[in-house]
């Protein structure tokens, strides 16, 4: 070993220990300016001799380039939900549960804190932070390895040189959700509604820049995938990843039965909100890890585990306004205006209505004395009125007639609660529309969030969609914090969507009952605008998954005046109104990936990564984002990383892209 080898792995070592104090053990032992000083000097040793640098150095943590996408992430075992218990008599019934199933008077427990986040699985190869993938849902995930680099409690490197894989759940500490929040209102962004959701928007950044500047923390509580030597209880097996290095949350407890597991749950009720980040439960699971394989599973959770979930915090305030919102197809929604009140850590000054029958059901009235909630601790939502506050002289709330928005007549549909605002023209309707005609599922128009909508729409620059694609530079200057950079970002971005696929373009119309699903199988089955607007009611019906109801609002929207109009003036603007999609074909068992399983990997030279696994879907294969005993053919483009390893350890066919691409031509 050389002179700098020497002095790199050292710098690493130290490092890697300074980062564990303080970011696990929250015990610092140096200041952070000799910190920075030796990562400045590995970042130098590293670019001078970048042969050196390995996947685990801490230099590695951020700088990798954004992603166009996610890859997913097939699990090796699937990450399953928990059952929930809302009482103790619940918790009682698990015990009983458990205990028939494994013919025991007692059985040990662990409980621990349910942390409010975002579960993740982390992968370790031979010691090395391999790959990270979210949950997604439990048997596919996406591949976010370089946004958990970012997170400084997450060992790049463990003394386990057996694969193993970690489960943990990803979180916002309360801090750092303020100053988040706190910055975005300066910057007069949305806010987050809640520390979940704010680590979850963050996770899932495609550059893990924004990601990293997001003070994301993680703990780790439980293994999937485990190659290494036998541990006979989950409590010594939490003991050993926090050995490993892993940030486990200290303030799990093993219990002996199910009474001391209530005395744990009842402790924390009242003491979650002290917490330097939110819990909304407890996790309670079976010991000993074999009974684990004796009590099995369900198709969607654990038989051995149950989550009880602390019930919502209710608070008593003051109903002073009602407040009224007019939706993308003129659904009129009540909300509540409140005086402020604390509710579950938060200030609440506005909670859910629903809509007229709620409040007529409720005899909800303004002046009432109302008792709140967060629905899931998100959603405040008003649960009921206390009639013996009320005043004597008060009166049933009666809602609106007209529209808040263009005073037209409100109408109540039948089968429907909702009252509707049946003018298309009604401007809150108009501005909805475009917002979600601009939205990432639909035209995807980079820069055109909700602000900047009004703001076109207050300054009578857009009404309808086709005004979006007629916008002119000078126009767009006008507008308040529309510098020239913004303007032009904004102008090639709504020039790009134009090559947008027709299932985007339907999605954006808005079409009552038709989604992201129901838009792509119309674009497929009928592969242009105009072979779709000519379409009857049966031709509808006779496509998968287009019932009666979604046939009907189809044809209603086609046979509209306005709307034809608007698909010929699209066209003219250079709108894309076709599929461009590979269209999916009945496979015959010669196609040459007739039931195989096929990983991408690495960068594509002559196709994208979505065109790739276009292809081989449509020749009958199924493209999945992880390597394992399943795998039938890994495709390897340049730079193909730790699959390529993977794929070569388990004996797996591997294709360049020049094979690939002849193979299908």
């Amino acid at each position: 070993m050389t002179k700098i080898e020497e002095q790199i792995k050292e710098l690493r070592k130290l490092l890697h220990k300074y980062n564990h104090q303080y970011y696990v053990l929250d015990n610092p032992t140096v200041p952070d300016a000799e910190y920075d000083r030796l990562i400045n000097q590995l970042i130098e040793l590293e670019a001078d001799n970048p042969e050196l640098i390995r996947p685990d150095s801490p230099t590695q943590r951020v700088g990798a380039k954004p992603l166009d996408l996610f890859e997913k992430v097939e699990h090796t075992t699937p990450m399953l939900s928990l059952s929930n218990a809302f009482n103790v008599e619940d918790l009682r019934d698990f015990d009983r549960r458990v205990r028939d199933g494994l013919g025991l008077d007692t059985v040990d427990y662990v409980a621990e804190l349910k942390i409010d986040g975002l579960a993740v699985s982390l992968r370790y190869q031979d010691g090395i932070f391999t790959q990270g993938a979210t949950r997604g849902d439990g048997t596919v995930g996406e591949e976010i390895t370089q946004n958990l680099k970012t997170i400084r409690s997450i060992p790049l490197s463990i003394a386990e040189t057996n694969t193993i894989e970690v489960r943990g759940e990803v979180f916002m500490p309360k801090q750092s959700f303020l100053k988040l929040n706190e910055n975005r209102q300066k910057q007069e962004l949305d806010l987050f509604a809640n520390p979940r959701n704010a680590a979850a928007g963050s996770i899932r950044q495609l550059d893990p820049s924004i990601a990293a500047e997001r003070n994301l923390d993680i703990f780790i509580y439980a293994v999937g995938e485990w190659q290494a030597g036998a541990i006979d209880t989950h409590s010594e097996q939490l003991t050993y990843l926090s050995e490993l290095g892993f940030k486990t949350n200290q303030e799990w407890q093993k219990c002996d039965g199910i009474d001391q597991v209530i005395d744990y749950v009842e402790s924390w009720i009242e003491r979650r909100n002290d917490l330097p980040y939110d819990i909304d439960g407890i996790v309670i699971k079976v010991d000993r890890l074999e009974y684990h394989d004796i009590l099995k599973t369900t198709a969607k959770s654990p038989r051995w585990a149950t989550a009880y979930k602390f019930p919502a915090e209710e608070v008593v305030t003051k109903l002073i306004g009602v407040d009224f919102s007019v939706g993308r197809t003129g659904v009129v929604t009540p909300t509540a205006v409140l005086e402020p009140v604390k509710v579950a850590g938060t200030t609440v000054q506005r909670a859910s209505l629903h809509n007229a029958d709620y409040i007529e059901e409720k005899d909800i009235r303004l002046n009432d004395a109302v008792v709140i909630k967060k629905a899931g601790d998100i959603i405040p939502e008003v649960v009921r009125v206390i009639p013996e506050q009320r005043d004597n002289e008060s009166e049933p709330f009666l809602m609106p007639t007209h529209c808040p928005s263009c005073d037209s007549e409100l109408e109540r549909l039948d089968g429907e609660v909702a009252l509707r605002c049946m003018n298309l023209n009604c401007p809150a309707q108009l501005k909805e529309g475009l917002i979600h005609f601009v939205s990432r599922h639909a035209m995807n128009i980079d820069g055109l969030g909700e602000k900047i909508i009004a703001q076109l729409y207050d300054e009578e620059l857009v009404a309808k969609i086709t005004d979006l694609y007629q916008l002119e530079r000078d126009q767009l200057l006008k507008l308040e914090r529309m510098g020239e950079k913004s303007v032009d970002n904004l102008l090639t971005a709504i020039e790009a969507s134009k090559q947008n696929s027709l299932e985007r373009l339907l999605f954006g119309f808005g079409i009552r009952f038709v989604g992201v699903t129901a838009a792509r199988t119309l674009a497929v089955a009928f592969e242009n605008i105009d072979q779709l607007k000519q379409a009857s009611f049966e031709e509808l019906i006779e496509v998968d998954e287009i019932g009666e109801k979604m046939a009907d609002s189809i044809s209603r929207f086609f046979s509209n005046e306005d709307v034809l109009e608007m698909i010929e003036q699209l066209k003219s603007l250079g709108i894309n109104t076709t599929y461009l999609g590979a269209k999916p074909t009945a496979t015959s068992s010669t196609a040459i990936f007739h039931q195989k399983t096929v990983v991408l990997t690495g960068k594509l030279e002559q196709l994208t990564r979505t065109e790739a696994k276009e292809k081989i879907e449509a020749l009958g294969g199924k493209v999945t984002g992880s390597v394992s005993k399943k795998t039938d053919l890994l495709i390897a483009g340049a730079d193909a990383g730790s699959k390529l390893a993977r794929a070569e350890q388990l004996e797996v066919e591997i294709w360049t892209e020049a094979q690939f691409i002849e193979a299908i031509e």
